[in-house]
C-alpha cells in the first residue's frame, strides 16, 4: 500500500468551468474555432484554476476536469476499442435533469495506446510546479474501470466480447498500463471515481447490470473487485490510489439516491485502494455503522460531509460532531474530510457560483484544522 493520504482536507476534483472555457467549448462545438484554439483557452484557464486552488490553501491540486465534457466517457474514449457517441436516451437525475446524451460503445478489442489524458496530467503537474511552493501535489482523477457499465451495448460488441468477463479483463489490463504511464509521468496521487458501488442500492440499475453482464449481483461485485485489482496490480508503493464512491452529480442532482454502504464496505479490504471517499452530505447515505466492517488498519476514509450541490455553509459544530461519530468506527487519525463530490461532474456544473465554490473549499480546510489542528492542511507525502 502507498501509505497515508497527504493531509486531512481534500476535494474530489472537478470544478465549475470558468466563462472563457464555456465560451470556447461552445465555439468549438459550433466549429467556429479549432481544437488548437480550444486547447489554448483550456491551458490558460487551468493555470488560473491551479493558482486559485493554491491561493485558497488547498494542497491537492487538480485541473478541475476543464478539458472534459463529462467525468467518465471522455476518458474511456482514450482507449483503442472504445468510442464516444451521441445517444438517443438520456440518463435522468433527481428533479428530471438530463445531461448531454453521450455514451461509450465498444468497437474493438480494448487496448491502451498512449492514452491522450497522459498529456493532461503532464500539463497539470507542470502548472503545480510553476505556481506552487513545493507543498502541493498534482492530483488526477479518472473513472474506475467498473464505470464502463454505463456504456451502450449493441450487437457489434456482443460479437467482439461474447462475455463480460473477457471485456473487463482487457479493460483492467489497459488501465494498469495507464496507471503505470501516469506514475512514470510523475503522478503520485491518483483517484478513481466509481458510481457502480452505490448503484447496488438501486434496484433498476442493479437489474441493468445483471442484464448487461448475464451475471448475478454478487458475481458482478466480484467482477468489479477483480477488474479493479488488475488495474492496480503491482502499483508502485509511493503511488496513493483512492476511490470516490459517487452517487451521481449533475446540476446539483443525484443519480443514485438512497441507501447506505452496508453491501459494499465488507469488500473494502479486498480492494487495492489506500482510501475511500464516501458521500455523507445527507441522510440518504445512512449512518457510519457500515464502516465497522473495514478491518484493514491502513485504510483511510474521507468523509464527504460538505455538499458541493448547494451554496449554504454547513454548521461547523454539526460537522465536528459527525466526524466524532464516525471515529467510533474508524480511528480519527484514519479519517479526513472533503466535499461529497466535485462541483462539475459535467461541463454544465452544479447550481452555485464560483465564489460559493471557493467558500466551500475554504470551509473544508477550516473544519479540518479545527478537528485535526493546523498540521491537517500541511502536505506530507510519505
Amino acid at each position: 500500500m502507498a501509505g497515508k493520504l497527504p493531509l486531512k482536507a481534500d476535494h474530489v476534483g472537478s470544478l465549475l468551468r470558468t466563462e472563457p472555457v464555456k465560451q470556447a467549448r461552445a465555439a468549438y462545438a459550433s466549429k467556429t474555432i479549432d481544437k488548437a484554439a480550444l486547447t489554448d483557452v483550456e491551458d490558460r484557464e487551468i493555470e488560473k484554476i491551479v493558482q486559485k486552488q493554491i491561493e485558497v490553501g488547498l494542497k491537492t491540486i487538480t485541473d478541475g476536469e476543464f478539458r472534459r465534457i463529462v467525468w467518465h466517457h471522455d476518458f474511456f474514449s482514450g482507449f483503442e476499442g472504445i468510442e464516444l457517441i451521441e445517444k438517443e436516451r438520456k440518463a435522468t437525475f433527481g428533479g428530471g435533469n438530463t445531461p448531454k446524451p453521450i455514451t461509450s460503445i465498444i468497437t474493438g478489442k480494448i487496448k491502451n495506446n498512449q492514452h491522450y489524458m497522459l498529456e493532461h496530467f503532464k500539463f497539470l503537474k507542470r502548472a503545480v510546479e510553476k505556481y506552487g511552493d513545493g507543498t502541493q501535489v498534482a492530483k488526477f482523477a479518472i473513472p474506475a474501470p467498473s464505470v464502463i457499465m454505463y456504456r451502450s451495448i449493441d450487437e457489434k460488441e456482443k460479437e467482439i466480447y461474447p462475455n463480460a468477463v473477457d471485456l473487463f479483463h482487457d479493460l483492467g489490463v489497459a488501465y494498469r498500463e495507464v496507471v503505470q504511464a501516469l506514475y512514470d509521468a510523475g503522478c503520485r496521487y491518483l483517484q478513481f471515481d466509481d458510481t457502480t458501488f452505490t448503484g447496488f442500492n438501486d434496484e433498476t440499475f442493479t437489474q441493468r447490470m445483471i442484464d448487461a453482464t448475464g451475471l448475478s449481483k454478487d458475481a458482478i461485485l466480484q467482477l468489479i473487485i477483480d477488474t479493479t485489482n488488475i488495474a492496480l496490480q503491482d502499483k508502485p508503493k509511493d503511488l496513493i490510489t483512492t476511490v470516490h464512491m459517487c452517487r451521481g452529480n449533475f446540476r446539483s442532482k443525484h443519480l443514485h439516491s438512497d441507501g447506505g454502504y452496508d453491501y459494499v464496505t465488507p469488500i473494502f479490504d479486498q480492494l487495492n485502494y489506500d482510501a475511500f471517499f464516501l458521500e455523507y452530505d445527507t441522510e440518504r447515505s445512512g449512518g457510519f455503522e457500515p464502516l465497522s466492517a473495514i478491518k484493514r488498519r491502513d485504510i483511510e476514509v474521507v468523509l464527504g460531509l460538505i455538499t458541493s450541490k448547494h451554496p449554504e455553509l454547513e454548521d461547523p459544530a454539526v460537522i465536528q460532531e459527525r466526524i466524532q461519530e464516525a471515529s467510533q468506527y474508524i480511528p480519527l487519525e484514519n479519517l479526513a474530510i472533503s466535499p461529497q463530490c466535485g462541483f462539475a461532474s459535467s461541463e454544465e456544473g452544479n447550481l452555485l457560483s464560483e465564489e460559493e465554490q471557493w467558500d466551500k473549499l475554504k470551509h473544508v480546510i477550516h473544519l479540518a484544522e479545527k478537528v485535526w489542528d493546523k498540521s491537517a492542511t500541511k502536505l506530507s507525502m510519505r
